[in-house]
């Protein structure tokens, strides 16, 4: 037997024999549990240079028919017992979801996040999220591939550090995005607090258990990209795969103009402010008319989105998230289009400009 002979018998030895079973703070894939033919499961043969790509990895974490089958490329037994894994796949079949299977070849094995070339395709490969050699349950962030800080790599710790790789400064985003990074800033006059507890220190109609500042130990104060954004089925696995929702969206949020008030097209705000606080106008006068439209003799006027005076994200021009919707609200007719508050916290303030046909020079709260 040559010695090249000997050498690729020792190493399929070495890929086809379980690795022994680690703590529960270990790489999942290293678990003999999760894993039981050890590095063959994923990498056929000696070939270390491809994992198979992501239709590899819903053998495991797709239809759970899959694991009953046999691949040429797979070692016999490959299927792990007893443990249970969650249906991926079915998320990714949602009408919203992450680009994972939409185009094979997109992903760069050396590519660089933020994207640095405006002409690269837009993709989110399993590979781009989440690191199949590292991840555990204890950290799921684990060997994820370092954001970009300048010319310095830094690594992620935070859920909307990894969010940012291809929402932030990304130099190919799509024409109508915007930049997640800047609008979540904490230099920003208001934010959702994702990256910090927010500035402002009112906050419309908080339903328990949030609020602006954490005084108690129940109270959130802080949020996290997956609260907006993931399934819409709750037993599904966890992070934004997949949605029946637009923008991937736990829950319904319509920004759409001339439309009525109900507890669906805003069921995403809904789930941290009250909806009947701010029908009852607890917040501020006008809240409800801007939203329900408003209708009666010889008047009919529908209502807007919450979209149209408030960024879901950030706003790097106003407190309490306002920005408006230049899709809907205009420059008043002095050309005016801005927003002055009235005193601090008091949810007082005056608006110029021109929405749904009615001058605002101002109109007062």
């Amino acid at each position: 037997m040559s010695l090249h002979s000997i050498l690729i018998a020792f190493l399929m030895m070495f890929i086809t024999t379980p690795i022994l079973a680690v703590e529960s703070n270990q790489p999942s894939h290293l678990d003999v549990h999760n894993v039981p033919k050890g590095c063959a499961t994923c990498h056929y043969g000696v070939n270390f240079k491809t994992g198979g790509g992501p239709n590899v990895c819903l053998i495991c974490h797709g239809d759970p028919s899959k694991l009953k089958q046999e691949y040429k490329f797979m070692p016999k037994g490959f299927a792990p017992q007893g443990i249970n894994l969650k249906n991926i796949e079915t998320e990714f079949r949602k009408l919203y979801h992450h680009p994972t299977f939409d185009g094979a070849g997109k992903h760069k094995v050396n590519e660089v996040l933020p994207e640095i070339d405006v002409r690269a395709l837009r993709h989110a490969v399993c590979v781009d999220c989440h690191n199949p050699h590292n991840v555990s349950a204890a950290n799921k962030f684990a060997g994820i591939k370092d954001k970009r800080m300048g010319n310095l790599p830094v690594a992620i710790s935070s859920e909307y550090e990894l969010c940012y790789k291809c929402h932030g400064d990304s130099a190919n985003l799509p024409g109508r995005s915007t930049n997640k990074r800047v609008e979540f800033s904490k230099n920003n006059p208001s934010f959702h607090p994702v990256e910090a507890e927010g500035k402002n220190a009112a906050v419309v109609s908080l339903t328990k258990p949030y609020k602006e500042k954490k005084l108690s130990p129940g109270d959130v104060s802080i949020i996290s990209c997956s609260d907006c954004h993931g399934s819409d089925n709750s037993s599904a696995p966890q992070g934004p795969h997949g949605s029946n929702y637009e923008y991937i969206l736990v829950d319904n949020f319509s920004i759409k103009d001339n439309q009525p008030e109900n507890s669906f097209n805003y069921a995403l705000c809904y789930r941290c402010h009250s909806r009947t606080s701010i029908l009852s106008d607890e917040s501020f006068k006008y809240h409800s008319l801007h939203i329900s439209g408003r209708t009666g003799i010889n008047v009919s006027v529908s209502g807007t989105s919450c979209y149209t005076c408030h960024s879901s994200h950030g706003s790097t021009e106003n407190k309490y998230l306002i920005r408006f919707n230049k899709d809907v609200v205009f420059p008043n007719s002095r050309g005016v289009l801005k927003f002055v508050e009235k005193g601090v916290s008091t949810f007082r303030g005056e608006c110029y400009l021109t929405c749904h046909g009615v001058d605002h020079d101002p109109k007062k709260y």
